[in-house]
């Protein structure tokens, strides 16, 4: 089976949308210093360029966090396969996903982190797909609302190709 990628949204528009949420991020926590922790490995490519953007204190740390595979669907079942390196108690936390679609794993994270008692949790994504969505979850930042459709580029892949594309791109099969 073959693969056709199918430009969805541009390099412009991404570098765009990223440049935004950086300041509304900065405006939120003005005076504060926030802790990006993006999960690994699909968010890498988009909280490296929204940390950029950011105007207050950044540290950043990163989670390797599984429900996929070698699939396009969700398994369903979220595994932590590295955690963060340092604690979060009392610190400002942004989780940074690539693409939120179940929210299964944003939920299960933002449960994770209360009960480590971050003084604050917030989720960023750049890519919200609602209509997949199996659990009551509100993203607090959100780059595009797309269909359901599965998308590779910018840090997202299919069986590990494609992240290095610059722009996101639908994959049909052939």
């Amino acid at each position: 089976m073959a693969e056709i990628i199918n430009e969805l949204i541009s390099e412009k528009e991404i570098d765009r949308k990223v440049r935004e949420l950086g300041r509304q991020i900065s405006m939120d926590y003005a005076g504060k210093e926030v802790v990006l922790i993006g999960i690994l490995k699909g968010a890498c490519f988009f909280m490296c360029d929204l940390a950029k953007r950011i105007e207050v204190p950044v540290c950043i740390d990163f989670m390797s966090v599984s429900s996929y595979g070698k699939s396009t669907e969700s398994s369903g079942i979220v595994r932590i396969i590295k955690d963060v390196d340092d604690p979060v108690e009392g610190k400002h936390v942004i989780i940074v996903e690539d693409i939120v679609d179940s929210g299964r794993t944003l939920h299960n994270l933002t449960e994770l982190f209360k009960e480590r008692n971050a003084a604050s949790i917030r989720t960023c994504t750049l890519l919200d797909k609602p209509d997949r969505r199996v659990v009551d979850l509100k993203v607090d930042y959100t780059g595009f609302v797309i269909p359901d459709r599965f998308v590779v580029g910018y840090g997202m892949d299919y069986d590990q190709r494609y992240r290095t594309l610059p722009y996101i791109g639908h994959v049909s099969f052939t």
